[in-house]
């Protein structure tokens, strides 16, 4: 009987994992693996236990993160190295490897990445399937409707079950930068002097909390953009509609993007519920069709949706739809631009399973492009730390919605993916591999 989620426990289907009667026979032989891994990791080590009993320490030649893991099986490590990060969820899966805390172990690797090259990386014939299995999932205008759909339609109330109450599924930002100062009563203001007034924060019984930090986080990037009362403002990918509802209490008129149709309605409801309906338009429309001129636009964690294949077309759509000295605040997120072209080079666990068709920025070329565009690229503030600490918080939330009972529907498999998903994330941002930022552009005259 199919469950909800199925569709994602089923997204490999096209990917190599690393099993087969070959790899089954030969398991043995990649211990080999554990040998690079001690000579690779610059910092940090894993207390391993081998399937055999044998415990080992591996790495240790500075400090960092120290992992428990205990290999059930050698074929945990056949999946490693010729599958990278897609067969290591598997082996996960399959009871191959386990460990009290896994998120340890994804920070080792990513705070190791540059030193272990391809050592945990997919290889020869399963790297290029790989990679030509994520190329068929591009987000061309045809397939990218149903990308969006795989993750974002699996529900309102399972988004509802483990976001805080203002349905933001981006970092939050627990740690303003020092420009933003605080306020009276300790909430913290906007002092940018091209606004008019300052804008509050949430209030001080709110304050530390993940709603809280999601709202200092939106109006921090509505900052950016100094709008004014009357002024349009275009929202490439809307969500569940917040950034749009806050930038409407400041006056603005906005049109909200999404190909989500589960989006789409729950925000339209949320709109019609604070009464600003005649304020805000979501539309179920791809960004590159927009063919308008607005003041400002503004677009949190799309980008990675895009893929590098389109990120010309994104910037295009920005520069063409704002009017000259109009400005454009993105919140994105961005790998190591040393470790971007092995990352690029095949698809990894979050391309195979959770976001088809997805790419992190490679932050400089990315730049290069906004500014061929007469795009500027300016003010970029970085807090990385805050989503590992937003990740954890959801992980929390969704732990409590599972043993409530408030996911139905969901298979125990799928619970598991989802909980690897957010570990997986939370220690890429702990080892600061990845990393997230809002920029502002502004268009040149």
């Amino acid at each position: 009987m199919a469950t909800r989620g199925d569709h994602l426990l089923k997204a490999d289907r096209s990917f190599a994992t690393g099993a087969g009667l070959i790899g089954r026979i030969a398991a043995p032989a990649f211990a080999r693996v554990l040998d690079q891994l001690h000579e690779r990791l610059a910092a940090g080590g894993i207390h391993a236990t081998l399937p055999s009993g044998e415990r080992r320490r591996i790495g240790f030649h500075a400090p960092g993160p120290e992992p428990v893991v205990q290999l059930h099986s050698w074929m945990a490590l056949v999946r490693l190295a010729t599958s990278g990060s897609v067969g290591w969820y598997k082996a996960w899966e399959r009871g191959e490897w386990s460990s009290p805390d896994p998120v340890p172990l994804f920070d080792l690797f990513m705070r190791n990445a540059a030193s272990l090259g391809d050592t945990a990386r997919a290889k020869g014939p399963m790297r290029l399937l790989n990679w030509a299995a994520h190329q068929w999932r591009d987000n061309n205008p045809v397939r990218a409707r149903d990308n969006i759909a795989a993750h974002y339609d699996l529900g309102n109330d399972f988004y509802a079950a483990w976001l805080d109450e203002t349905m933001t599924y981006s970092s939050a930002l627990f740690s303003p930068p020092p420009a933003c100062g605080r306020g009276p009563g300790g909430g913290s203001v906007n002092l940018d002097p091209a606004l008019d007034t300052p804008t509050p924060s949430p209030s001080r019984e709110r304050e530390g909390s993940l709603e809280a930090a999601q709202l200092v986080k939106i109006h921090l990037l509505l900052d950016r953009l100094q709008l004014q009362p009357g002024q349009r403002l275009l929202e490439i990918g809307c969500g569940w509609g917040t950034l749009a509802i806050e930038a409407a209490k400041r006056g603005a008129s906005v049109v909200g993007l999404t190909l989500s149709t589960e989006q789409k309605a729950s925000a339209e409801r949320k709109i019609a519920a604070a009464n600003l309906s005649d304020r805000i338009a979501i539309r179920l429309q791809d960004y590159r069709d927009i063919r308008e001129t607005f003041d400002a636009v503004a677009s949190v964690e799309m980008v990675e949706a895009v893929g590098q294949r389109w990120w010309g077309a994104y910037l295009d759509t920005i520069a063409r739809s704002l009017r000259r000295g109009g400005r454009a605040a993105l919140q994105f997120i961005a790998i190591r631009p040393e470790l971007f072209d092995r990352y690029a080079a095949s698809a990894d666990f979050i391309q195979a399973y959770i976001f088809p068709g997805g790419m992190l920025l490679h932050e400089p070329r990315f730049a290069a492009l906004a500014r061929d565009r007469g795009l500027s690229w300016e003010q970029v503030d970085w807090f990385g730390q805050d989503y590992a600490r937003t990740l954890k918080l959801w992980r929390a939330n969704y732990e409590r919605a599972v043993t409530e009972g408030r996911l139905p529907g969901f298979s125990d498999e799928f619970h598991r993916l989802w909980r690897y998903y957010l570990m997986y994330c939370e220690g890429g941002f702990r080892g600061e591999g990845i990393d997230v930022g809002q920029v502002t552009m502004v268009k040149g005259s």
